[in-house]
C-alpha cells in the first residue's frame, strides 16, 4: 500500500489553507525552492480524472489504489493541482507512476509568481471534483488537510512548513528472506543423545554405508589413525 508524498522535492508553502484565497478550504500553495518554475511529482500511483483548461489549468488525480494516510486513515485520495502554464501532455485516463513528473508550478489563472496550488480529497473523485465553498472559492470535494494526506521522505527539503506538521516516513530495513536467515544463537547448539544411545561403529572396510537416527540424536564420522 503506498504512502501519499508530497509533491514537491522543497516544501516552501507561501499560502496556508483558511487564510486569502483559501477561506474555507485546505489549499495550500508552495513555491519550491525559489521563484523558478519546478517540477511537480505524482504523490501516488494514479489516474488523471480531469483536467479544466478555462481557469487554472486544474487536474484532479485519483490514487489507483486504497493508500495510506498520516493520519492512519485507509482509503483512495484525489488531489487537485492548480496554475501549471502547460498542460498539453496530460489527459483524461493517464496512468502516473508515483513520483513520476507530471505537473509545474506556473502563474495561469488567478496567481501571483509561480507556485503550485494544491489541494487533497479523501476517497474517489465524485461529482464535477470540486464545489463553491462558503467563502465564494472552487475547493475540492472532501476536502482534507494536507498534513493529513501526504507523508515526507528524505528527497523532501523543509523550507517552510507553515507549521504544519508533517510526518515522515522512516526508513525500513527489508526483511532477510527466510532461507537466508541464521537460527538463533540457543537454536544452532549441537543437541547431545542421551548417553545410553550413544553407540560406536568402525567401518570394516571402504564402502556405502547406512544409519537410521531417532530424533535429536546426531552422528559424528571420525578417522581413526
Amino acid at each position: 500500500m503506498e504512502k501519499p508524498i508530497f509533491p514537491s522535492n522543497y516544501m516552501r508553502i507561501t499560502q496556508g489553507y483558511m487564510e486569502g484565497s483559501h477561506q474555507d478550504s485546505y489549499a495550500i500553495d508552495n513555491a519550491d525552492k525559489d521563484g523558478g518554475i519546478s517540477n511537480l511529482y505524482a504523490p501516488f500511483t494514479g489516474i488523471i480524472k480531469k483536467i479544466y483548461p478555462n481557469d487554472a489549468n486544474e487536474v484532479w488525480l485519483e490514487s489507483e489504489e486504497v493508500v495510506e494516510y498520516p493520519d492512519g486513515t485507509k482509503d483512495y485520495m484525489t488531489m487537485m493541482f492548480a496554475h501549471a502554464n502547460d498542460i498539453q501532455n496530460l489527459f483524461v485516463g493517464k496512468r502516473l507512476r508515483q513520483k513520476e513528473v507530471f505537473y509545474k508550478e506556473g502563474t495561469k489563472g488567478n496567481a501571483t509568481g509561480n507556485h503550485c496550488h494544491i489541494e487533497c480529497g479523501r476517497g474517489k473523485f465524485t461529482g464535477n471534483g470540486w464545489h463553491k465553498n462558503k467563502a465564494g472559492y472552487w475547493s475540492i470535494n472532501n476536502s482534507k488537510k494536507p498534513e493529513e494526506c501526504l507523508w515526507i521522505d528524505e528527497t523532501i527539503n523543509i523550507l517552510d512548513n507553515h507549521n504544519y506538521l508533517f510526518k515522515k516516513i522512516s526508513t525500513e530495513v527489508v526483511d532477510k528472506p527466510k532461507e537466508l536467515e541464521k537460527a538463533p544463537i540457543e537454536e544452532q547448539k549441537e543437541i547431545k543423545a542421551p548417553e545410553k544411545d550413544n553407540k560406536t561403529f568402525i567401518a570394516p572396510k571402504t564402502d556405502l554405508y547406512g544409519v537410521y537416527l531417532k530424533e535429536k540424536q546426531k552422528i559424528i564420522i571420525e578417522e581413526l589413525s
